[in-house]
């Protein structure tokens, strides 16, 4: 198959973590953000000299960039403005994450919901506020209609029914029933992740009941439940209370797909319609326009009417959903920031299980606690249809973070500088399959010193690595449970190192915040002269979006069709949300 097709999700499974204690920045994380007049105009000179988006950022009409917007509405809130901000910034002492997560779960039955941010480096990015109240009212949604309800138990009835009624199959669900999207999984647990926010943030747009099929336990001790109220985001498993059988087996050419039905002409949620439609978002509809019509306009609307949806994805297809017209308002109020996607929802929606939480903290405590200046996460992921030498991708990784002063250039041992001062202390984590690569750095950085040396003697570098169990388990609990860990790990980073088209890379640079430093490619089985490329975004990369223009109802270019959506630097087949 074209190598193009193949994006596998990266998961680098470990063993037992120990120890737990929170760690937190002190003198280089301050406990407020400061907001100076300087720092504001420097913004407003950047709209005039870099022509950012433009749009308004009141009732005056005044027309500034989203960034700038988020920044000022942040200084208004600050001096007490009667006019509630459209964004604002998350106090980092905030457990609620600026009112991201509801208030209303025991802490107990989920320890890293609220202390995550204790490890975390706090958040710098703008809330919506319009995107919290989403969440709240889509939390109340899925307490009335999700699993155990009697909501879901009509829904599940009329599903089951062979003949749907006309009110369930030709029009739009009354204020009464429920609407579903069910989601199906495939692949690693990176590419189920960024799917699993793909397919929550459609939910959000269309007023639907996000469910998970845990085909065979695939999630099972790795997240918390996300929604308060008692109802689980888990599909029941009994297959005898679940109409649609055999779900893992779905696909395109499936007689209740979209593609089957855009291809008998039929239109999806006509009266007499099955109460149900599978959709196919994966990598091999490329060519198959029907397929890709569900990021069309007048598609949406007919699926608007169809109750359950069945999806199945190895692609993070947020970008797409920015490309459907109707949706445009409601996405720029919840994100008037367009890269922070998934950095806002991952957050809200992936709580590890104490289980994962445990490695985390352990693990954390006992390798980190002593490291509070800088922490460096460096993931590392080789693939085949990229081959490349270990001693090569060693070069490329040791040439990357010594030319952006990532990691220093060991030729001083760092014994404190002149002033008597304790040298930097630098920890870093190592995420790979493989062992050679933090072994390598391990030995360099410990040939002169006892395992740090620096360039000015201020710098003690010491390196770790969870795990390095050589393959990818995706259907191994253990080792999901041990990769969800190490994304956690990679998360609480100050700088991260990522490798080009990883999934595993996206969820750890997304939840932590930054742009990662992105290792490029080899070419020819070499590292390319530029090792490696500071991000434009944090957002992770759609690698196989739709090549059907919906407006132009021809083949087109998604990463020409609007201003946010470009092509993604690690894969320029793909496309991503920048700002």
């Amino acid at each position: 198959m074209d190598k193009n097709k193949v994006i596998r999700s990266h998961l680098s499974p470990y063993r037992g973590l120990e120890s737990r204690r929170p760690w937190c920045r002190a003198s280089s994380r301050p406990p407020t953000l400061v907001i100076t007049v300087s720092v504001v105009a420097a913004l407003l000179v950047g709209v005039v000299l870099f022509g950012v988006r433009l749009t308004p950022s009141g009732g005056n009409n005044t027309w500034v960039s989203a960034g700038v917007r988020d920044v000022l509405n942040a200084v208004s809130s600050k001096q007490g403005t009667t006019a509630g901000p459209l964004a604002t910034v998350p106090d980092p002492r905030d457990r609620l994450l600026g009112g991201l997560l509801s208030p209303d779960f025991d802490e107990s039955s989920c320890l890293s919901r609220y202390r995550a941010a204790l490890y975390r480096r706090p958040s710098p990015h703008a809330i919506s506020t319009y995107l919290i109240s989403a969440l709240r009212r889509y939390e109340s949604l899925h307490r009335r209609c999700g699993p155990g309800t009697s909501a879901y138990a009509r829904a599940v009835e009329r599903l089951r029914a062979s003949s749907p009624n006309a009110s369930t199959s030709s029009s739009s669900p009354s204020a009464d029933d429920c609407s579903y999207l069910v989601w199906n999984p495939i692949e690693g647990l990176g590419n189920r992740i960024l799917t699993i926010t793909s397919g929550f943030l459609y939910a959000l747009l269309t007023d639907r009941v996000l469910l998970l099929h845990s085909s065979g336990g695939a999630l099972d001790d790795l997240f918390c439940e996300p929604f308060p109220g008692g109802s689980t985001w888990i599909l029941p498993e009994d297959d005898n209370d679940f109409p649609i059988r055999d779900m893992g087996s779905l696909n395109g050419g499936h007689h209740e797909s979209l593609r089957s039905v855009l291809r008998r002409g039929e239109e999806p949620g006509a009266a007499g319609a099955s109460p149900w439609l599978y959709v196919h978002l994966r990598h091999d509809y490329s060519k198959i326009h029907h397929d890709q019509q569900f990021f069309c306009d007048d598609t949406d609307a007919a699926l608007r009417r169809v109750p359950w949806l069945v999806f199945q994805s190895d692609n993070y297809f947020v970008p797409g959903l920015f490309l459907i017209p109707r949706h445009e308002a409601e996405l720029s109020r919840m994100f008037p920031r367009r890269d922070l996607v998934f950095h806002h929802l991952g957050r809200y929606l992936f709580h590890p299980s104490n289980t994962v939480w445990d490695m985390v903290t352990r693990y954390h405590d006992e390798y980190f606690a002593k490291a509070d200046d800088e922490r460096v996460g460096i993931q590392v992921r080789r693939f085949r249809w990229a081959p490349i030498s270990t001693d090569e991708l060693y070069g490329q990784i040791l040439n990357c973070t010594q030319r952006e002063t990532i990691l220093p250039v060991p030729n001083v041992a760092a014994t404190g500088g002149s002033d008597g001062e304790p040298a930097k202390q630098k920890a870093v984590l190592v995420v790979s399959l493989h062992g050679e690569y933090s072994e390598k750095l391990r030995d360099l950085y410990n040939n002169n010193n006892n395992g740090s040396t620096s360039t000015t003697g201020r710098e003690a570098v010491s390196v770790h690595q969870p795990t390095h169990l050589g393959a990818q388990r995706s259907g191994v609990q253990e080792h999901n449970q041990k990769a969800l860990a190490e994304m956690v790990l990679l998360s609480f980073s100050d700088a991260v190192v990522t490798t080009a088209v990883s999934t595993f890379g996206y969820v750890g640079q997304g939840l932590a915040g930054l742009r990662p430093w992105v290792l490029m490619s080899p070419v020819d089985g070499k590292a390319p002269d530029t090792p490696c490329r500071h991000a434009a975004t944090m957002e992770p990369c759609f690698h196989a979006p739709p090549k059907y223009d919906c407006r132009a109802k021809t083949n087109g270019d998604a990463g020409r069709i609007v201003r946010h959506i470009r092509h993604c630097e690690d894969f320029p087949q793909g496309v991503q949300l920048v700002e």
